[in-house]
């Protein structure tokens, strides 16, 4: 009997231990994968536009109802805690992109009735009298996308200029024309309409005028523009603009290329310029709005 009742004893005392060591495995597995996990949530990163914006200035739909919110740099660069920016340029950490938001508001920008989220190049920050005439040449390539925009009756698209190259009188032009701004035309827009990718330029409504007469404004029209032939859409693409003296060429993903290099950029030598990049909203059509994200945002000279 005591052989038996130690036999009996010796199999329980086998069976508790393949019972607590297979506990242990289960337990050491459930603890692995709730590492695992923790792993998995810890290598989540939020990404960041990588754009830099100390030479950069915005222009909101906010404002007094007159004048637009402008923000130079240095204070641009916080425009992420900015409470007065949130609402119109902000990040998408998801997708790493800065985001400009735009709808028709009463606070515009002078010579223009639209409203815009958009940059204005400052070579020297918080100063627009230093800018750059294409004999000093210039380039600014972007990578951006579409988020969403709303349609107009027909049931079409907005259209959103994304960016621009604009024309600058000098304080010396701007006194001997008598005009009391230093504005001048933009020489280039690039178009978001219906998917496509669209450019209009400056041309001069007569080639015969001198030198003082082609500083006026109304000595330049808009050019019938030029639709690239690949479809954007609503995904990512990219707009390279490089300019030098009497030619200027704008690339639509490395593919197609549209290029000028005539007497109108000739002529057009005479003002100074910069870029602009963003969200120029082409409507005011009540509760339209547009989104645009800019991946990446670089200019060199």
């Amino acid at each position: 009997m005591n052989i038996r009742k130690n036999i009996i004893l010796s199999f329980l005392i086998m069976g508790c231990m393949s019972i607590d060591a297979i506990c242990q495995n289960i337990s050491n597995s459930s603890e692995l994968n709730v590492k695992k996990e923790k792993k998995k949530k810890k290598r989540k990163k939020y990404k960041l536009p990588e754009i830099d914006l100390s030479h950069w200035k915005v222009t909101t739909p906010a404002g007094d109802g007159t004048n637009p919110l402008e923000v130079e740099p240095p204070e641009i660069l916080n425009y992420a805690t900015n409470e007065d920016l949130k609402p119109y340029m902000y990040n998408d950490s998801t997708k790493g992109a800065l985001v400009f938001y735009a709808y028709p508001s009463k606070a515009t920008t002078q010579n223009t009735k639209y409203s815009r989220s958009e940059l204005r190049e400052q070579m020297e920050p918080r100063n627009n009298n230093v800018n750059w005439t294409f004999a000093q040449g210039g380039r600014m390539k972007g990578k951006l996308e579409i988020e969403e925009v709303s349609k107009d009756a027909d049931g079409k698209y907005h259209k959103i200029i994304v960016m621009q190259i604009h024309g600058r009188l000098t304080n010396e032009q701007r006194d001997l024309i008598g005009q009391d701004d230093n504005n001048a035309p933009p020489m280039l827009k690039i178009y978001w309409k219906d998917g496509k990718v669209r450019v209009k330029t400056k041309v001069l409504k007569s080639l015969s005028v001198n030198n003082v007469e082609v500083l006026h404004e109304d000595a330049w029209t808009d050019d019938d523009g030029y639709t690239f032939k690949e479809e954007v859409g609503f995904g990512r693409f990219t707009i390279e603009v490089t300019v030098s003296d009497g030619k200027m060429v704008v690339c639509l993903n490395n593919n197609e290329y549209a290029v000028y290099e005539d007497v109108n950029i000739s002529r057009w030598g005479v003002f100074e310029n910069y870029f602009k990049a963003g969200n120029y909203f082409q409507t005011r059509d009540e509760g339209a709005f547009a989104k645009v994200k800019y991946y990446d945002l670089e200019v060199s000279h």
